[in-house]
């Protein structure tokens, strides 16, 4: 899915971003430029690096408990 069309950045370019180690949407926009233009995309890309996060977290929660 396109996430900035400004850009044509999709949302599996942003996740590859995010990563490897991008945690705002002002690093994704210096790394391949999405929400760095008219800023139509950052909600988007703030809510694809909470859901990395929020999946990190899941996945370290089940792997201390198991």
């Amino acid at each position: 899915m396109f996430v900035c069309l400004c850009t044509g950045t999709t949302s599996h370019v942003v996740g590859e971003l995010v990563a490897n180690g991008a945690r705002t949407s002002r690093d994704v926009a210096e790394a391949c430029g999405a929400g760095g233009d008219c800023g139509r995309c950052r909600r988007n890309l703030r809510a694809i690096i909470e859901a990395h996060f929020a999946q990190s977290a899941a996945v370290q929660a089940v792997s201390v408990a198991g």
